[in-house]
């Protein structure tokens, strides 16, 4: 009489159990590290909305604590006496002319970057990367100087120009690379059809381009709308003229020595509700255009 013994797992099967609990260790491991990413960038701006609404007195004596009443006057008192509301307008204003210059000047220059063949294109093209290179702080001398001889030291039209100058590059870097993705047959067909270049881009190219220019419109939104070097050194003339940065630093010093720090904290929720407000609305272009580029 034989007997027969259980067979042995096969090494593939044993390895499978492995596999499963070094995956769920992973998985554990990434979303512990996303909580602890969602608290270090969020944390920050729940305590600064939140301390906004508390007195100074309550401020002073417990920093962290939890708003016992929801004191509204500090927005009205950042809004008004502190002229929140005026470098807002300000800001609004700036940002209307450069972010339009931006995304005009930059778009063009991407598209017959990356559409057209021409001599010197490549040259162009290390230029305007080169200028991503390249420190502002270094510049702001000369910057000063021809601002000064051409009469635009604090105008607004000075201004936008530096803003536009600032973010030429990375505008044009970006949608370089994300004109050459599209399809080249409706181009070919548009101009077939006897449609202009310039028809072609207004009309064809840019409409299939709009989710990469969402995307670097939202990048330049951030930068042209929290930027404070060049207003601290273009425009600084007059305190009416301020922007928002210039006004949120200029009110940090006076609520120092005032004491009104509800007021302080409601001026940077102003200042944050935009960029929070775009960024809500917009967040699916912004997702499409990052990735498009890779989806080719």
């Amino acid at each position: 009489m034989t007997t027969t013994s259980a067979a042995a797992p096969r090494p593939e099967t044993a390895a499978v159990p492995r596999a499963k609990e070094s995956g769920a260790t992973l998985n554990v491991f990434s979303h512990a590290f996303l909580v602890l990413w969602v608290v270090l960038a969020a944390g920050p701006l729940i305590w600064v909305a939140l301390t906004a609404f508390r007195p100074s007195a309550d401020i002073l004596s417990d920093p962290t604590g939890w708003p016992a009443s929801f004191h509204w006057e500090n927005f009205t008192n950042a809004w008004n006496k502190a002229n929140i509301g005026q470098y807002t307008v300000n800001s609004l204003i700036i940002l209307a002319g450069s972010l339009t210059g931006t995304m005009l000047l930059g778009s063009m220059a991407a598209y017959v970057l990356a559409r057209f063949a021409f001599p010197g294109n490549r040259l162009i093209f290390l230029l305007f990367v080169g200028g991503m290179t390249f420190p502002v702080i270094l510049a702001l001398v000369p910057l000063f100087a021809v601002m000064e001889n051409f009469g635009l030291l604090d105008t607004r039209p000075g201004l936008m120009i530096a803003y536009i100058a600032y973010s030429l590059p990375f505008t044009t870097f970006f949608l370089t690379s994300f004109f050459r993705t599209l399809p080249t047959g409706v181009q070919e067909a548009a101009m077939v059809d006897g449609a202009s270049h310039t028809r072609t881009f207004f009309q064809i190219m840019m409409p299939m381009a709009k989710p990469g220019l969402v995307s670097i419109g939202i990048f330049n939104f951030l930068g042209q709308w929290n930027q404070y070097l060049l207003p601290l050194l273009l425009n600084n003339e007059d305190e009416k003229t301020y922007v928002l940065p210039q006004g949120l630093a200029s009110l940090a010093v006076s609520q120092g020595y005032r004491g009104d720090w509800g007021a302080l904290f409601a001026g940077l929720t102003i200042a944050m509700l935009p960029v929070l407000v775009v960024y809500a609305v917009f967040q699916r272009q912004v997702q499409a255009g990052l990735t498009a580029g890779a989806l080719k």
